[in-house]
């Protein structure tokens, strides 16, 4: 492992103890920052989910003890959601859409459950 695949994998260590875990650390956009520009540096591209922990951090809570791994799940589903909507073609488009979903707060197809009584 060359000097910065060492120091891009402590980078990203050090993301998930400090950000990811039950804490989040006081300096965590710092620690967001150089983890990205070590992956830039080994010649890393950015995927969607990088680019969401980049971009918004500020969406993220002080604590992710309590959240499960269905948030994760509900990620994914969506993903494929929108995949299917773009025919399988990634643009700024769909990077855009799922963003502006997320901060509707729009449920998708996935998590739509069916009544099983109607009211009136």
């Amino acid at each position: 492992m060359s000097e910065a695949e060492r120091s891009a994998w402590l980078a990203f260590k050090s993301v998930c103890t400090h950000l990811l875990g039950n804490k989040k650390a006081k300096n965590y956009e710092d620690l967001v920052g150089g983890m990205v520009k070590c992956f830039r540096v080994i010649g890393c591209n950015m995927s969607l989910k990088l680019h969401v922990l980049d971009s918004h951090l500020n969406f993220f809570p002080q604590n992710f003890g309590p959240i499960s791994d269905v948030h994760g799940e509900r990620f994914h589903q969506d993903i494929s959601m929108f995949e299917k909507r773009f025919s399988g073609r990634w643009n700024r488009s769909i990077l855009a859409e799922y963003c502006w979903s997320v901060i509707r707060g729009t449920q998708s197809d996935a998590d739509k459950r069916k009544r099983l009584k109607k009211s009136f």
